[in-house]
């Protein structure tokens, strides 16, 4: 995969000293991180448990958060996010739409890639005929398919030349649409959409990404990764805001263990660490209540479901283990964190979109539920004699550790036998995308602030996103009219019906909705919570001065 080579890379050690922070009334030594990677009193070094070790940095390969944590550094979008991951102005100074809503043109501001070398629309033109190209095998191509011809161009069917993206000069770049986009400010925030260096990637090919190689128009730049312990972001001089940018360095570390990564934490050797574990957060929130955030998160957990595959290509499977996960017990006794119990799959806080799809046994009791969840298995063929068993997947980390012990023994009730599978996240989400499993814990975080975002992975035509292969063509049709529908009212009554009829097909099943759980230390300054979680490090700042005792 292109982006492998980046991981080879010389190893940069910077100087540590030893000193304390004072966390929640607590005193806790403050020294340098493992490897030794920087000075305490380093107010521009910067150091970030990322939950998990990175697939790849190609902002066309990209898949995960926590990809994009690191990307949203290096690289700058048409928009991009403000300090409360608003989409604002970023390579695009501006942009008018005609008056069909179909043609968006972008103006340009006058900017550079990291070698000095400007970034022109034709930077665009090529990197959106690039992640379309099939054989980039992007797996968010379909997130570009509203663009005029794009889904034929990924299809194979069309030259990559008649996907309608022009540049009309170096400084104006022209997109054309089938359908309108009211989402476009959040959509051109996504890595998909970003540019990537024309002239560098056809100069070194899948080597691009190799710090020696690798050119970005973002707050930073690539310094070296090595795998497993950290990824080393510097500083980009020619970043069009670099005078207001503070940190100099950033390290992100893969924090998977997320109880091992609030000892680093509380060890000082992080300043931030996304994730907190469980069973933690009631001793974070007395002993770490000043670090400890937890705030809305657009985030939905579920069980998915390989379609194709027995045994559940039979809806009724699907249906009974849905109707045996005890959701309250699960958001309230195992999550501890305010994660609220899904019976949908769009989840709360999504601008214009109240929704009113659900599952539809929400209000039945527990008892009734289990009762007919046997039922649907006898039926189905199931029983003492041919107990339902199959292989469940898993990341490999404490929080998914002890849902799927929970929901194992919700299942064993109605006669399912499960064998837990484990891996890190980079392989388990690798498994999903080849349909190598039947069943799966998986997660959606929203790209953008619209339901759309939420659906459109079940779309027949999503494919790569698509992991559990589910297809129904009610639910194609109704996305295709929302697409259509230019009144927001009526578009998003067909988009809650396009929910129902994925929650009836049980396409998944959804669990929990989430909350971001971050440690920020006292120390960092420009953090703000924001339903998306995301912060990019250009406006963070640093002061341990003040926290030295």
């Amino acid at each position: 995969m292109a982006g492998s080579g980046s991981r080879l890379s010389r190893r940069l050690l910077l100087g540590g000293a030893s000193a304390a922070v004072l966390i929640g009334g607590t005193a806790f030594a403050l020294r340098g991180s493992g490897a030794g990677h920087r000075s305490d009193a380093d107010a521009r070094t910067f150091n970030r448990g990322n939950a998990a070790e990175p697939d790849t940095l190609d902002p066309h390969l990209a898949s995960a958060s926590y990809e994009n944590n690191i990307i949203g550094d290096m690289f700058l979008g048409l928009m991009t996010e403000d300090a409360a991951s608003n989409a604002v102005p970023g390579a695009a100074l501006s942009y008018s739409a005609s008056a069909d809503g179909l043609v968006y043109t972008f103006k340009l501001r006058d900017h550079k890639w990291s070698d000095g070398v400007s970034v022109t629309a034709q930077d665009y033109v090529f990197s959106m005929r690039r992640i379309l190209e099939p054989k980039t095998a992007s797996q968010y191509a379909s997130l570009l398919y509203p663009i005029v011809n794009a889904e034929a161009v990924n299809g194979g069917k069309l030259p990559a030349d008649k996907l309608g993206v022009r540049a009309i000069d170096d400084k104006t770049l022209e997109i054309s649409f089938d359908i309108q986009i009211p989402y476009i400010g959040q959509l051109l925030t996504h890595y998909a959409t970003f540019a990537v260096p024309q002239h560098v990637v056809e100069l070194h090919g899948d080597r691009w990404l190799q710090p020696e190689n690798i050119v970005t128009n973002g707050a930073y730049v690539l310094k070296e990764w090595i795998p497993n312990d950290h990824i080393l972001l510097v500083k980009n001089p020619h970043f069009y805001d670099a005078a207001n940018v503070k940190i100099d360095n950033v390290y992100f570390y893969p924090t998977q263990d997320f109880s091992a990564a609030l000892k680093r934490f509380r060890g000082g050797e992080l300043d931030i660490q996304n994730g907190v574990p469980s069973q933690e957060i009631a001793w974070a929130r007395t002993n770490l209540s000043g670090a400890l955030h937890v705030s809305p998160y657009i985030l939905t957990q579920y069980v998915l479901f390989n379609c194709t595959q027995p045994p559940f290509n039979d809806v009724r499977v699907r249906t009974a283990l849905s109707l045996a996960i005890d959701r309250e017990i699960i958001a309230a006794k195992v999550m501890h964190a305010g994660e609220k119990p899904a019976y949908a799959y769009v989840p709360p806080y999504m601008p214009g979109y109240p929704s009113t799809a659900q599952i539809r046994f929400k209000d039945q009791p527990m008892a009734t539920r289990i009762e007919r969840a046997k039922a649907l298995l006898k039926e189905a063929g199931y029983g003492p004699n041919n107990p339902l068993t199959f292989d469940y997947n898993i990341e490999d980390q404490s929080d998914s550790r002890l849902i799927s012990v929970a929901m194992q023994a919700m299942w064993k009730e109605i006669g399912a036998d499960v064998r837990i599978l484990p891996s890190d996240d980079k392989n388990h989400y690798n498994q999903l995308r080849r349909q190598d499993f039947t069943a799966a814990w998986a997660g959606w975080v929203a790209d953008y602030r619209d339901a759309k975002d939420y659906l459109f992975v079940y779309q027949t035509s999503s494919r790569e996103l698509n992991f559990g292969r589910y297809s129904s063509t009610t639910f194609d049709r109704l996305m295709d009219q929302s697409d259509r529908e230019r009144d927001p009212a009526r578009r998003t009554r067909i988009l809650e019906a396009a929910e129902q009829t994925m929650l009836d097909d049980v396409a998944v099943a959804p669990v929990f909705f989430g909350v971001s759980r971050d440690l920020v230390s006292p120390a960092v300054g420009g953090w703000v919570n924001n339903p998306l979680d995301v912060n990019r490090t250009r406006y963070l700042s640093l002061d341990r001065s003040r926290f030295l005792v």
